[in-house]
């Protein structure tokens, strides 16, 4: 089974590191990420939202579903550390 599993995370580091050179280099502006949709939410996004802070804007608006979930995620672990602290005794 140790072999297995050796063999498992070796497998699976060198899928990580073969994959890492596909990765643009961090801060790099020609990047697939900037291309398309940032300049979109910078240049139209106060008119689009009606939203005078632009943040506030692409949170609310554009991403708002992706900010929702990312809010039920830290509610559900908030409700977790509270119960498992509970039931430990210390609160």
């Amino acid at each position: 089974m140790k072999k297995w599993a050796l063999f498992a995370v070796i497998v699976v580091g060198a899928l990580l590191l073969w994959a890492e050179g596909d990765i643009p280099p961090f801060g790099d502006p020609e990047a697939p990420a900037y291309n398309h949709v940032a300049p979109r939410y910078i240049e139209q996004g106060a008119e689009e939202t009606g939203s005078v802070n632009l943040v506030t804007g692409i949170l609310a608006d554009y991403r708002g579903f992706d900010t929702l979930g990312e809010t039920t995620v830290i509610f559900t672990a908030g409700i977790a550390v509270l119960l498992l602290l509970r039931r430990g005794g210390r609160l």
